[in-house]
């Protein structure tokens, strides 16, 4: 059995808290729109890919670790790295959009609408429309859920570098 102090600095224990921190991350959106009732833009969507890509990472992270390949460990860790430094960028962009420091894509310049109750499910899929990407559904000590994003992202992406430049003890 391995002693406690090796197992906080093992591979493993990276690539579990990397794969739990981007379950929480991505959980916790997926909370807020299915059962908080906020129905996320374009590029709210967007900045959730690299965490979904980023779980098979950190699944095959976490199975490469057990397998003791840490060369393989420590590039997923990098390609995990990649990814929430991706997701920082997207958080970032879309802070400013909201912010109006720059504007945001065409695409998401339109409100959320939805005409009369529909009649079936092809119009109300034709009537509403995705939230503006503009305006912030939500401030929580005074950060939006995309400037969460970036907290989070940077946050994960330290992790995932410290797990690549750390040394072997």
């Amino acid at each position: 059995m391995r002693p406690v102090a090796s197992l906080a600095n093992s591979d493993m224990a990276i690539a579990g808290l990397l794969t739990l921190g981007m379950v929480i991350v991505v959980g916790s959106a997926l909370g807020f729109e299915h059962i908080g009732g906020y129905v996320p833009c374009a590029l709210c969507l967007m900045q959730r890919n690299p965490y979904y890509i980023g779980l098979g990472v950190g699944i095959a992270a976490l199975a490469s670790s057990a397998l003791r390949p840490p060369v393989v460990t420590r590039g997923l860790f990098l390609v995990i790295a990649v990814l929430m430094l991706v997701g920082m960028g997207l958080g970032i962009y879309h802070s400013g959009v909201e912010w109006k420091f720059w504007d945001g894509p065409a695409s998401c310049s339109i409100g959320a609408t939805g005409g009369a109750t529909p009649t079936n499910v092809l119009e109300a899929l034709n009537s509403t429309k995705a939230p503006s990407c503009t305006e912030a559904t939500l401030r929580v000590l005074g950060l939006s859920f995309a400037g969460w994003n970036v907290l989070t992202s940077a946050a994960l992406a330290t992790v995932a570098l410290w797990g690549v430049l750390r040394k072997k003890r």
